[in-house]
């Protein structure tokens, strides 16, 4: 495959033929490589319904065995794609402190990209750095508790505090409820 551009928009995907849905040993589903994918491949589009604010709030926490999980992904324009609503295999995506994929907002659109070679059977990650309107907590950092087992492992999916405070183009979101 010729080296491109990330950013090119004719940039092909390689979702169909490059990756798979699995259960993962980390959590629930994952995403896997079913054939070699090289660094720098926009891999798939993270899709589903575009919603507000105020609706995400609606939605948050409907699901009473795992009320913090979402599959909101925050944009720069303030809306959030729902992946739960019309999603497609990116959102299993998983997160990981050491990740080998990341999260690009290009036009509104989110793709997600190898950050280097990942082999084929190798389970795709990236870093959600979710980001909380709360006061971080020992409760809060337990309740999205990260499970990746890296080396560098945070312990939590949240944002660490420098990257809160720095504005992430494209990043995985949740939020809590009042």
């Amino acid at each position: 495959m010729k080296s491109r551009s990330p950013s090119s928009p004719s940039e092909p995907l390689l979702a169909d033929t490059h990756i798979r849905v699995r259960h993962s040993a980390i959590h629930g589903n994952g995403v896997f490589a079913t054939r070699k994918i090289p660094l720098g491949a926009r891999i798939i589009e993270y899709m589903g319904k575009r919603i507000t604010e105020a609706q995400a709030e609606k939605r948050f926490g409907l699901d009473p065995d795992n009320p913090h999980h979402t599959f909101f992904f925050s944009l720069e324009s303030g809306k959030l794609i729902d992946g739960g609503d019309q999603g497609n295999d990116a959102r299993w995506i998983n997160h990981a402190c050491e990740p080998n994929c990341e999260a690009q907002e290009k036009k509104g659109r989110v793709y997600i990209h190898a950050l280097r070679d990942i082999s084929r059977g190798e389970e795709l990650f990236y870093d959600y750095g979710l980001v909380i309107e709360e006061k971080m907590s020992k409760a809060l950092k337990a309740a999205y508790a990260c499970r990746c087992g890296a080396a560098e492992c945070r312990g939590t999916m949240l944002a660490p505090k420098e990257k809160t405070s720095a504005k992430k183009s494209a990043k995985k979101t949740t939020k809590k409820k009042a």
